[in-house]
């Protein structure tokens, strides 16, 4: 099922022109509901916080960028990619770049699509899979990946945010091509995840072990791992456990071949968009990017400073702004409702014969994009480096708390619906039928807990040390 790109702006009246975005922006976290609260969510911000600092932390983003992208083409030579041989500096592309020979600052795709896997038929292009024999991927390809739709979601969001002080057309034309590349790189980790979600679900509603282990596709897969089996006496014969058992196997039989026949086409797809013509304007862009950051007229007068007296532009209003969207966005959700536990709002229009997403969901889904906004918007603000691993470390435990939450609530309402989906396939039986109800209610009732974990950890007050 495919990853929508929601437009994470809303309206303010202290908020620059509001400007699409997608999915592509990351991670989120969020802010406190009052305006007392307000300054104290995230990390405080540098006193410097001027166009300095959004210069150096979209140069630091793109270099980020351009080393995951090397790495990730190192990863990849073994599996017959030929290696990069790009300039060590440079905005273009070294010869035979659309082979994957290189790129800018020499880090070069990792191969095309046809160089590396043909045609793409292993990858699953018409559906077939490497099969259960196939190695692992190796753990710095997967790293190199998730550092390099890390890298794109932080420039993307940025570039949002800070779009008054920044080049208008270079940022318009900057944003659409990295929600593109993030988000078809994040494809297939998003269906061999939910896969091993809905499976552990199983498992777990029916004490089952007959569920196939996740197929590894390509080059990346996800390993299960299946607890061991509950003796039966733990667990009293019941009717309604000994259909769900019954039903269970199936059920997941079904949902590996959707969703793995899904994973091999999003990862057919990944391959091809790494070795076009489209990433490679994106590569050579963000090379670009590492060396100079094309700012406004706005943005290069407080760049340059003139005159002595020339007051700097401050970053902080944009965040606010930003921030304020946040705000007004979480005013607009059912709070108070989330509060109580058990309170089966995600459990409503369950039964709708629509097989389009809740609509109940999509304000929430728009709330975690823009907690990824606010968080990357404070990232900039503290001079986060792009590579640090515990950039997350300075943030607010709330703010990563109602983040962690948003994300549990997205995953659940997508198994949800996948689970539905694999309900409308034709002539299935009535007792894989039944298991996919069980289990479609069970991560809507995941939806649930993820909305009172989230309104739970954003209505908490801040710790202050002395």
């Amino acid at each position: 099922m495919a990853q929508r790109h929601l437009d994470p702006t809303q309206p303010a009246a202290t908020a620059p022109p509001p400007h699409p975005t997608s999915a592509s922006t990351g991670t989120g976290t969020s802010a406190s509901t009052s305006a007392t609260a307000r300054g104290d969510a995230g990390a405080g911000p540098r006193a410097d916080a001027d166009t300095d600092a959004l210069v150096g932390y979209l140069r630091a983003q793109a270099t980020e960028f351009l080393r995951a992208l090397r790495r990730h083409r190192e990863s990849g030579t073994g599996a017959g990619a030929a290696p990069a041989t790009g300039p060590a500096t440079g905005a273009g592309t070294g010869p035979g770049a659309r082979k994957g020979a290189g790129t800018a600052a020499g880090t070069g795709t990792h191969a095309g699509a046809a160089t590396r896997t043909g045609t793409g038929t292993h990858a699953g292009a018409n559906g077939t899979y490497g099969g259960p024999d196939r190695a692992a991927p190796p753990a710095d390809d997967v790293d190199a990946a998730r550092a390099l739709r890390r890298a794109a979601r932080r420039i993307s969001a940025t570039l949002h945010t800070f779009q008054p002080l920044l080049d208008a057309d270079w940022a318009e034309e900057m944003r659409p091509e990295l929600a593109w590349l993030s988000g078809t790189l994040a494809m297939e980790h998003a269906y061999a995840s939910r896969l091993e979600r809905l499976l552990q679900a199983l498992h777990r509603l029916s004490g089952s072990t007959a569920f196939p282990a996740p197929r590894p596709v390509g080059r990346s897969t996800v390993t299960t791992t299946v607890p061991p089996a509950v003796p039966a006496a733990a667990h009293p014969a019941s009717a309604n456990r000994s259909n769900l058992t019954v039903g269970a196997a199936k059920a997941g039989a079904l949902l590996d071949r959707q969703l793995t026949l899904a994973r091999t086409r999003a990862h057919s797809t990944a391959l091809q968009a790494l070795g076009s013509s489209r990433f490679h304007a994106v590569a050579d862009k963000v090379a670009l990017l590492a060396s100079e950051v094309p700012l406004s007229s706005t943005g290069r007068g407080a760049a340059a400073a003139p005159r002595p007296d020339a007051a700097p532009v401050d970053l902080r209003p944009l965040a606010t702004a930003a921030q304020d969207r946040l705000t007004d966005a979480v005013a607009a959700l059912p709070l108070v409702t989330a509060g109580s536990p058990y309170n089966a709002e995600a459990l409503v229009h369950g039964l709708s014969p629509d097989p389009a997403p809740h609509p109940q969901d999509a304000p929430w889904h728009q709330v975690r994009l823009l907690l990824r906004l606010h968080r990357y918007a404070l990232e900039a603000l503290a001079g986060a480096a792009a590579g640090d691993v515990d950039a997350d470390d300075g943030v607010d435990v709330r703010l990563l708390a109602a983040g962690e939450a948003l994300n549990r609530h997205r995953d659940a309402a997508e198994a949800a619906a996948a689970a539905a989906q694999a309900a409308r396939t034709p002539r299935i039986a009535p007792a894989t039928a039944y298991a996919l109800g069980v289990l479609h209610a069970d991560q809507r009732h995941e939806v649930e807990a993820a909305r009172y974990a989230f309104q739970h950890s954003w209505r908490k007050e801040p710790i202050r040390l002395p």
